[in-house]
C-alpha cells in the first residue's frame, strides 16, 4: 500500500491539540513547526484525519520538497516532482496558493504561474501529449515557501474542515468550528461536566462540545474532495469509514450543555445549527442576559467568546459588559471559566488575573484565549486541588 507524507494546518499556537488528535488516531508524527504537522500515512489515513479531525483545517498529500531562491530553481524543482503519481492525464490541476515567508520568491501570482507551467511541462513527457483536457477530478496544489524551501502538496479537503455543514447561520465575529474545538481540548472538560455559553451566538461551542460528548465525527456529514480520487484511494475507503464513524456515535449520552443569547434571532439559528449538528436534544438554549446567569450545580465549566467591541466607541459598553462577566463568574461556585476575547483590558475589568493566558488570531484579529482556573469536584480520599 501506498505510503506518503500528511500535512495537517491548525490555528498557530494550537499546535498540541491537532498533535495529540493525530496521536490518539493512531499516526505518527513526522514534524511540527508553527501552523502544521506533518504525520506519514497510507490512503486510508487520508481518509480517517479527513473524517474525524476536529482542530485540523484541511489535509494536505505531500508530493515533494525542495530550495528555490530563483524562479528557474522552481520550475525546475517543480518539474523534477512526480506528479504523474497523483494527477492522471485527465486531472483537473491548479496551484490554487501560494504562500511565501522570509524568501527570495514571494509574488504568489508568479509562484502559482511557473509552477503551473512546470507541473504541464511534467505530465507532457509523461502522458506523451500536449493538451490535457483537464475534465477529471480536481487536484488543487498548495505550495509554501519558507526561507526558501518549497514545499509542494494536493489538498485533500476541499472546502476547509471547519465547514462541518451544520452551520447556515453565524454570529457577529463567529469563532470556527475548529478553533472552538481546540479550545475545548484545551481546558479539562467532559461529557460528564456542565458547561455553559452565556454568548452562544450560532452555538458553535455547545454543538462541537455536543459532538464530542457523543462520538459525532466532524466529517461525518459531508464530502471531501479526495472522495474522487480513485487513483489514489479506493472508494471503498470511504465507504467503511463512514459505516466506522456511524458505528461510533454514542446515542445514549445526554450531557448538560447550555447556550444563552439576548438576541432570540440568533438563538433560533442556533437552535437550527444544533438540528442540522444531531445534537439539538443534548443543548438547553435560552435567551438571557449575562447578568442573569447562574447555575445551582458546582464545578461546571464556562466557555465562550464574547463581544470584543471592535468598532469605535464601543469601549465603555465593553468595560461593563465584562465587569457583569466577572460578576457571573464569582455568583458561579467553584467553576472554571475559558473565554476567548480580542478584548486587552478583559482581566481589568473581569476583575481577576487569568491562570493562563494564550495568544491565537481568530481569523485575522487578535485574541486571547484566558483560562480562570477552578478546582476540580473532590473525590472522597483526596483533597480538592485546581484545574490544570
Amino acid at each position: 500500500m501506498n505510503r506518503f507524507e500528511l500535512i495537517a494546518p491548525c490555528h498557530f499556537g494550537l499546535e498540541a491539540v491537532l498533535k495529540k488528535e493525530i496521536i490518539d488516531l493512531g499516526y505518527d508524527i513526522a514534524k511540527t513547526e508553527d501552523g502544521r504537522i506533518t504525520f506519514p500515512g497510507d490512503p486510508e489515513a487520508i481518509v480517517r484525519a479527513n473524517m474525524h479531525l476536529r482542530s485540523c483545517e484541511r489535509i494536505l498529500l505531500k508530493v515533494g520538497e525542495f530550495e528555490a531562491r530563483s524562479f528557474e530553481e522552481l520550475f525546475q524543482g517543480i518539474k523534477a516532482l512526480e506528479w504523474e503519481a497523483f494527477l492522471p492525464a485527465n486531472a483537473k490541476f491548479w496551484v490554487t496558493k501560494a504562500v511565501s515567508v522570509k524568501s527570495r520568491l514571494f509574488s504568489p501570482t508568479d509562484i502559482q504561474s511557473v509552477a503551473k507551467k512546470a507541473i504541464v511541462e511534467r505530465l507532457k513527457g509523461v502522458y506523451h501529449t500536449e493538451w490535457f483536457p483537464e475534465d477529471g477530478a480536481a487536484y488543487p496544489i498548495r505550495l509554501f515557501l519558507m526561507k526558501d524551501v518549497v514545499t509542494a502538496a494536493i489538498d485533500t479537503t476541499g472546502e476547509s474542515l471547519h465547514k462541518r455543514g451544520y452551520r447556515k447561520a453565524t454570529a457577529k465575529a463567529p469563532v470556527s468550528e475548529t478553533l472552538a474545538s481546540a479550545l475545548i481540548m484545551l481546558t479539562p472538560w467532559h461529557k460528564d461536566r456542565i458547561l455553559v455559553d452565556p454568548f452562544c451566538g450560532s452555538g458553535t461551542f455547545a454543538i462541537e462540545a455536543a459532538m464530542m460528548a457523543a462520538n459525532i465525527a466532524p466529517g461525518i456529514a459531508r464530502h471531501f474532495l479526495s472522495e474522487s480520487w480513485e487513483n489514489v484511494i479506493d472508494p471503498k475507503e470511504w465507504k467503511a469509514c463512514r459505516v466506522e464513524a456511524r458505528e461510533q456515535i454514542d446515542p445514549t449520552v445526554n450531557p448538560d450543555i447550555q447556550g444563552y443569547d439576548i438576541d432570540a434571532s440568533v438563538l433560533r439559528s442556533a437552535r437550527e445549527n444544533a438540528a442540522r449538528a444531531g445534537v439539538d436534544h443534548m443543548i438547553h438554549f435560552q435567551q438571557r442576559d449575562i447578568k442573569d446567569l447562574h447555575h445551582p450545580k458546582k464545578y461546571g465549566f464556562i466557555i465562550t467568546n464574547p463581544p470584543y467591541g471592535e468598532r469605535l466607541g464601543e469601549q465603555e459598553e465593553m468595560k461593563s459588559l465584562y465587569r457583569e462577566i466577572g460578576e457571573a463568574y464569582r455568583r458561579l461556585d467553584d467553576w472554571s471559566m475559558y473565554l476567548i476575547t480580542g478584548f486587552e483590558d478583559a482581566q481589568k475589568y473581569i476583575g481577576r488575573r487569568a491562570d493562563k493566558n494564550r495568544k491565537l488570531y481568530n481569523g485575522m484579529i487578535k485574541t486571547y484565549f484566558y483560562q480562570f482556573l477552578g478546582p476540580k469536584p473532590p473525590k472522597k480520599e483526596h483533597t480538592v486541588c485546581r484545574e490544570n
